[in-house]
């Protein structure tokens, strides 16, 4: 055991090398470092387990640093502890696992992005779920800055975590006062934040953050607490240096040659001390795998919802792996996200209706080696989004179901429409986007996205639609299906999911007068095959007609005319270009001008035909 006057030289050695980094980077955050060095110290001289030679031990203790901006101070705890072995100096510099804010691509000990404030606890919660999930006796610690206290996310995040009695999961305010600009919201007033916690049922402690003794008490007393634990710590920003010590003006602000020559005269240079980490205890974990997936049993013309396929085959998904765990905000029985419940209710989490911890939390599962599913109306997820890049950011393995989307959902009006969805996900780096058209595609995309790492989007619609493919029908990342072609075809109409629909509809009757039409369905909105689609569209007429249930900004249209400018392609659009209002199905899709005759007629225009409208 590491005593109290070691863990106070600990401590000053973190701060000489938060200081040293940044001034060599000629940036960073050193205050917010410098007050919680104390608590870095305890925690892992002190009181964590984990093994120093392998950053993915499950069985380790695991911190998140919320406050993604001590980067620093992590990295010069994680150095001396035996984690890494990097030059520090190194900080900030192009090319250094040492990124401004941690960044799990380059650091194993780094399990998820932080930076974008809020968000560390709600990762945290799927952390400490997970690991009694497997029943491990691992601890999750999340260390966070006040000002994100101010974040609505964090306060989801509280009571979930209450909700689920996370025994295992201890929160510590880093309460330095200071934000950014000025003084926090609340200041040094620990007794606010204590009165708040312990609203959403937590056990709250309040202590000195720069006092070993309280910390280290504080800590011992969570693991005996049935309740989440969280530590008030109250501290001064830039603690240790007399001109940095609780004032304003330097956030974000690395010191001078100058400035850091007075800063480490002030600050004595111990030895480092003797010390020896505690070893996890390894508990055993049983995965069940298998590949004993047997194709779907539907029959053709049959009408399903794809949110309904896509439930079935998440509990044919879990039948086999015992690592698909599912997440959904409260509508899993209209995302179909509550069949996998009721077959194996300890593989679900239900995240009630807070989609931005629902998505953290997701990601915190990941963590612990989950195949995630996290599901919510297509519309809802918007409000996730920052979490969503985040967990882009961390590389997460996470699939992402979106239900309900565009106007073809009706009567519920466009509050409830996810019209914007797809350029959401599009624009996320490295992402993929899959739009299932029946629950034949839906259940083949599915069993695709849970063998693929990565962030994944697979978008579902409320209204049934008629089986289109055969049982055995193979689905590849990347590709398009071409459901009618002939040698006769003067233009490609491109549907997804729900206008494939009508886009059959719309050939169909296109035929009758001689109008022959190949018809894609772009299951696959990212990536795209475009060297194929372009080579399909050059031998049907170089024309083509896009129809789809979303916005025209980031939809598929944008996607397929961008990939193939310069092959002088005609191109007609179909979208939602005007808000919607409630409105049957039919109504909907016929005001929008996506609907079966919008597309005879679109066909008619890019081929320049003046005789009539088919009419009924």
């Amino acid at each position: 055991m590491v005593n109290t006057q070691a863990l106070k030289d600990i401590a000053t050695i973190l701060r000489r090398d938060v200081l040293k980094m940044t001034t060599t980077a000629t940036s960073g955050h050193p205050t917010t470092c410098l007050s919680s060095a104390e608590i870095l110290s305890v925690l892992f001289f002190s009181e964590m387990s984990y093994d120093t030679k392998n950053a993915l031990n499950p069985d380790n203790d695991e911190l998140i640093l919320s406050k993604g901006h001590a980067a620093p101070i992590l990295y010069s705890v994680l150095a001396r502890s035996g984690c890494i072995d990097y030059n520090l100096n190194t900080l900030r510099s192009y090319g250094s696992p040492l990124e401004g804010h941690p960044l799990p691509t380059q650091l194993k000990w780094i399990k998820v992005a932080t930076g974008s404030l809020g968000q560390g606890l709600g990762v945290g919660v799927g952390i400490a779920i997970a690991s009694k999930m497997q029943k491990r006796k691992c601890r999750t610690y999340v260390l966070l800055g006040d000002s994100e206290c101010a974040e609505g996310s964090v306060y989801e995040a509280l009571e979930i975590a209450s909700h689920y009695k996370l025994n295992n999961l201890c929160a510590i305010i880093d309460v330095n006062r200071l934000g950014q600009r000025g003084e926090t919201l609340l200041g040094h007033d620990t007794q606010a934040y204590k009165k708040r916690f312990e609203g959403f049922g937590w056990n709250a402690v309040v202590i000195d953050g720069h006092n070993i003794e309280q910390i280290q008490k504080s800590l011992g007393n969570a693991r005996k607490d049935r309740r989440p634990t969280v530590i008030i710590a109250k501290t001064l920003k830039g603690k240790g240096v007399s001109f940095l010590e609780d004032k304003e003006g330097w956030h974000g602000k690395a010191l001078t040659e100058h400035e850091l020559e007075k800063a480490l005269k002030e600050l004595k240079n111990p030895e480092m001390p003797n010390f020896k980490i505690k070893t996890p205890k390894k508990i055993r974990y049983k995965i069940k795998m298998n590949d004993n997936y047997t194709n779907p049993e539907y029959k053709l013309n049959d009408n399903i919802a794809t949110r309904e396929a896509y439930g079935k085959a998440l509990v044919k998904l879990a039948k086999n792996n015992s690592l698909i765990v599912a997440t959904d905000a409260e509508v899993g029985n209209s995302t179909h996200a509550e069949d996998l419940k009721k077959a194996y209710p300890n593989r679900f989490v239900e995240a009630y209706i807070a989609e931005q911890n629902m998505i953290s939390m997701a990601l915190g599962m990941s963590v612990k080696g989950y195949n995630v599913f996290a599901s919510s109306f297509a519309c809802f997820l918007s409000r996730a989004h920052d979490q969503i890049r985040m967990a882009s950011i961390s590389n997460a393995n996470l699939t992402i179901v979106g239900s309900h989307a565009g106007s073809s959902i009706g009567e519920d009006g466009p509050s409830q429409m996810g019209l914007e969805d797809i350029a959401i996900f599009r624009a996320l780096p490295r992402s993929i986007v899959l739009y299932p058209s029946d629950a034949v595609s839906t259940e083949k995309l599915t069993l695709l996205a849970s063998n693929i790492s990565g962030i994944k989007y697979i978008r579902t619609t409320r209204p049934k639609t008629p089986v289109l493919y055969n049982n055995r029908e193979v689905f590849e990342l990347g590709e398009f299906k071409i459901l009618k072609q002939s040698k006769n075809d003067k233009a490609v109409i491109v549907g997804a999911g729900i206008t494939v629909h009508e886009a059959i509809k719309a050939a169909e009757r296109l035929s009758q007068d001689d109008v022959e039409t190949v018809i894609v369905d772009c299951y696959c909105i990212k990536p795209f095959n475009t060297k194929r689609f372009i080579e399909l569209v050059k031998k049907s007429g170089n024309k083509v007609v896009i129809v789809e249930d979303h916005y025209k900004e980031g939809g598929i249209g944008e996607m397929i005319m961008a990939a193939s400018a310069g092959n002088n392609i005609e191109f007609e659009h179909l979208c939602v270009r005007e808000m919607p209002h409630s409105g049957t199905k039919e109504k909907l899709m016929e005001i929008e001008g996506i609907n079966d005759k919008s597309i005879i007629r679109a066909v008619k225009r890019i081929l320049k035909l003046n005789y009539s409208m088919i009419t009924n």
